[in-house]
């Protein structure tokens, strides 16, 4: 199996699990407002649920689903330096992101397993599972951040500007 093909099943599997959340905050959604609404007897474990789900599904999201390219960017002096300087800027910027998140992660693992001790008010789950995605986001910036810089130095060439 090329690396390729590892890389392309393994975003599927993540866009399988973000959809699967997804599916089941709007399911829980819509368990909580029937029960509210049609039946006049609120849940109580659906509002802690959907608040879990959607912490899951928007951390699960910037870590896993959405594409590189479609990240926000300033690109007002971006586009109007020449491509050398751009891929120095972009290495620069994944030096920052990938070391500021690399020296977060063990701070915030720390504090995310310190959690585990206590329960979500309702369900009683531990709250590391709650922020755990947390953990998730910081490492794939890590990795994106490598495999970025790995891919700059691969096709970086000071001597022709591709413009």
């Amino acid at each position: 199996m090329r690396f390729a093909d590892l890389g392309k099943k393994c975003r599927h599997a993540a866009d399988i699990v973000g959809g699967l959340l997804y599916v089941g905050l709007f399911l829980t959604f819509v368990i909580q407002v029937t029960a509210r609404f049609g039946f006049n007897r609120p849940l109580m474990w659906s509002d802690e649920l959907a608040v879990i789900l959607y912490i899951w599904v928007v951390l699960w999201g910037a870590a896993f689903m959405v594409p590189e390219d479609e990240q926000v960017r300033f690109g007002l002096i971006y586009d109007l330096v020449p491509a050398n300087v751009q891929r120095l800027m972009r290495i620069a910027a994944y030096l920052i992101i990938g070391g500021l998140s690399a020296w977060a992660l063990p701070s915030s693992w720390s504090y995310i397993h310190f959690m585990a001790r206590e329960g979500t008010p309702v369900l009683g789950w531990p709250i590391m599972w709650v922020f755990l995605p947390f953990a998730f986001l910081l490492v794939s910036l890590v990795v994106r951040a490598v495999w970025g810089i790995a891919a700059i130095i691969g096709q970086f060439n000071l001597t022709e500007d591709k413009r």
